[in-house]
């Protein structure tokens, strides 16, 4: 393996350009008009424009992806996650082009990919999963209900249904959504399990027959079914149940002939330390930093390892949790509605210090569109235990500046500054249980950290010209807390000392 086309941009493709570049591996960087400046593009030793900013003309176009990987030599194709990296067809053209996909097998891809078949594979496997069936299975599997699209994934294609008169419009939506998304409007139905925790199992399996779990990532602080917050060790799993579900999703990853990364996600309900399978991503996930913060391992070099014939090289019994990790991710959204935001990053500061990493595709002067995902960096943090990691995430996140987009900072401060997250009550219903409240979260700050964000948001010539802050409809911005006239005010400290930027 000499050179490898990176399928993906942002992060991830920064991300993989670094481990490439620690193997003596060369980087072939792909990009949309609209990424044209994006750091991958100059990480990489070559950098091939696929088209316009539509995903379908650029970073999901396979045939533009084979030719820039025949044009440049690459050797072999890193697909990242999301985009194409779940896509048996892609995963088949770059193996019929002559070269290697750093992935798992099509044919594993498929068993996961429809929800009710990768279901069934699990019973025959005694993986457990939750109760359910198709929709008229209702009476064996009661209410309340989740509906669920069959070919889903990312949050997308789900619907809570706790009483019997909603089952038939929640199935309509959620087979319109599904259809929409995913081009197919098959649903079914699981139990739906309350206040569960989201749990998911990393595991690594080789060419070789050798398949170990990297213990768990909990995942279950969430908005809209999506991930926000993740960290290992759960704080509620014991040694039992680790083992137990790590030696399930081997089981799973067995049940389909696995090859290389793969994470199993799981449902626990602590109340009686049950846990239910609910599907198999058989790419690298997002939140893969935290794994490799607490067993020291290089995912991605892992997989490179893998797909180059090479054994594990290791067994269970040689892995090891060691430590705390913790990662948010910070998305351009709006920290109440969660909607996407759109915008230019005037100032970015990004914290620093022991135990703190920072995987991020921006940079100040970078545009946020509207073509991609709306993240822009996962923050992760390391420490002994939970405790010092929750207090070294506190500060990571008091130190991070975002300017000129609005972004979800305030609402991940309020997560890591929340009792209930300290003390590990962390389930799916953890932002219902505990909203955000964008006006007390400002009116909290001091009066100097708000003056140095109203100043960094506008502009202090604005601010000398007008002799006050302009008006803004916005109910959190930092020019809602400012009752005197800011002129008269000496100037604010560094934008890093703050709590942090309203975005």
């Amino acid at each position: 393996m000499k050179r490898v086309l990176i399928a993906n941009r942002g992060e991830i493709a920064v991300r993989i350009i670094r481990t490439l570049r620690e193997r003596g591996i060369e980087s072939v960087a792909v990009y949309s008009e609209a990424d044209a400046t994006a750091p991958h593009v100059f990480m990489a030793e070559q950098a091939v424009l696929l088209g316009p900013a539509a995903a379908s003309e650029s970073y999901l176009n396979i045939p533009k992806l084979i030719a820039a990987m025949k044009a440049t030599g690459a050797d072999a194709v890193h697909p990242g996650y999301g985009l194409l990296s779940e896509n048996p067809t892609f995963a088949e053209a770059v193996a019929a082009a002559g070269a290697t996909f750093i992935g798992p097998p099509p044919s594993a891809m498929r068993a996961m990919s429809k929800k009710t078949d990768a279901r069934a594979t699990m019973v025959a496997a005694g993986v457990p999963v939750v109760p359910g069936g198709e929709i008229g299975d209702i009476a064996r599997i009661g209410f309340p209900v989740l509906v669920k699209a069959a070919a889903g994934g990312g949050g997308k294609g789900m619907r809570r249904v706790l009483v019997p008169e909603e089952l038939d419009e929640a199935v309509a939506s959620c087979q319109r959504e599904a259809a929409k998304s995913f081009g197919d409007d098959s649903v079914y139905l699981e139990r739906l399990v309350l206040r569960p925790r989201h749990i998911e199992i990393q595991v690594l399996a080789d060419a070789h027959g050798n398949v170990v779990h990297l213990f768990e990532r909990e995942c279950s602080v969430q908005r809209r079914h999506q991930k926000v917050v993740e960290e290992s060790p759960s704080p509620v799993l014991t040694a039992r149940v680790r083992d137990a579900m790590g030696a399930a999703a081997v089981a799973a990853a067995k049940a389909v002939g696995y090859v290389n990364a793969g994470t199993c996600e799981f449902l626990y309900d602590d109340t009686d330390e049950s846990f239910y399978f609910l599907e198999m991503n058989t790419r690298l996930q997002v939140e893969h930093p935290v794994t490799e913060l607490v067993t020291g391992l290089d995912l991605v070099s892992e997989q490179l390892r893998i797909a180059a014939g090479e054994p594990l090289g290791y067994t269970q019994e040689q892995l090891a949790q060691r430590g705390h990790a913790i990662e948010v991710r910070l998305y351009a959204e709006d920290p109440v509605t969660w909607l996407p935001q759109i915008g230019r990053v005037e100032t970015l500061v990004w914290p620093e210090g022991p135990g703190i990493r920072i995987d991020s595709g921006i940079y100040a002067g970078w545009e946020v569109g509207v073509n991609y995902d709306p993240m822009l960096a996962k923050l992760c943090v390391y420490a002994a235990d939970r405790p010092k990691a929750v207090a070294r995430l506190r500060r990571a996140l008091s130190e991070t500046v975002v300017l000129g987009v609005r972004t979800n900072l305030p609402l991940l401060q309020h997560i890591a500054d929340s009792p209930a997250y300290l003390a590990g009550d962390t389930t799916t219903a953890f932002l219902d249980e505990h909203p955000f409240d964008a006006i007390a979260w400002v009116n909290a700050m001091p009066d100097a950290a708000v003056v140095a964000m109203a100043l960094g948001a506008t502009g202090a010539t604005a601010v000398a010209a007008n002799g006050a802050g302009p008006t803004s409809p916005d109910p959190y911005s930092p020019w809602a807390r400012l009752s005197r006239d800011v002129t008269q005010l000496t100037p604010p400290a560094p934008p890093g000392a703050s709590r942090g930027g309203v975005s």
